[in-house]
């Protein structure tokens, strides 16, 4: 019996260590527009695989020029226009890209407060002129919200008008804090960075000036982890990873 006991614990042991020469630590640039998504998920892919994940949040330029620079990391989630150049310049596995969902725009008001009319072009020409502040991301911080907004303010040719009452933020997910406190009248902002939030109510742009934000996975090819970069790409697109993107906003694709 005893001599059965220590082999039971030798073997235990040994498939212990596997366990453990099997699991990795991985890191992961993502979008700043992800991070209560990831935050939900991270868990989860640790408990199913038993690595370990590190997420870095960033705006998706500020991401594309980290992994082109070659900052050590393993996987990065960009655009697909972005995905797409960074495999052309070899810091993208060949192969690995996997789109992941996408998410669309509107403006967001104030929990309690008149709900804007935003229903054609011209009515929300009309509602950001009678804004007394707007709130968006700042373009040149490299966020797609920021860019999207900032051109579309320019093409209803609102820019030198709105430009005075405009308060430009890092990135779409501080547009939400800064309307409910009461900083901004009006914010523009992604579905999902609204969706869960108790403070203010999110209403979509009208179709003709809809636009939405694609969000890419890649693995960098400099990952010394490839095994758990794709474990993780491919969880992120599976079932449970599409559920959670769906509850939180996005469109999973």
């Amino acid at each position: 019996m005893v001599i059965m006991v220590k082999r039971f614990i030798g073997l235990l042991g040994l498939f212990v260590a596997i366990s453990g020469a099997n699991a990795a630590e991985i890191k992961c640039l993502c979008a700043a527009a992800m991070q209560a998504l990831l935050g939900e998920l991270t868990p989860q892919f640790e408990q199913a695989s038993g690595h370990k994940l590190t997420l870095e949040f960033a705006t998706l330029g500020v991401i594309t020029e980290r992994v082109t620079k070659g900052e050590a990391a393993d996987v990065a989630i960009v655009s697909p226009g972005q995905a797409e150049e960074l495999e052309k310049q070899g810091r993208f596995l060949a192969g690995s890209r996997v789109e992941l969902a996408r998410a669309g725009y509107g403006v967001i008001v104030r929990k309690g407060t008149p709900k804007p009319d935003i229903s054609s072009v011209e009515a929300l020409k009309r509602t950001l002129v009678n804004a007394k502040s707007i709130s968006h991301g700042d373009p040149a911080a490299g966020g797609p919200a920021g860019i999207y907004v900032a051109g579309l303010i320019q093409r209803l040719g609102l820019a030198s008008e709105l430009k005075p009452k405009s308060k430009l933020v890092q990135n779409a997910e501080l547009v939400v804090p800064a309307v409910a406190n009461g900083e901004a009248e009006i914010g523009f902002t992604l579905s999902s960075s609204a969706t869960g939030a108790t403070t203010v109510e999110f209403i979509p742009l009208p179709a003709e000036v809809q636009n939405y934000t694609v969000y890419m996975a890649g693995i960098v090819a400099r990952s010394k982890e490839l095994d758990a970069a794709r474990a993780l790409v491919n969880f992120l697109s599976s079932a449970t990873g599409k559920d959670a993107m769906k509850a939180r906003g996005f469109e999973p694709r």
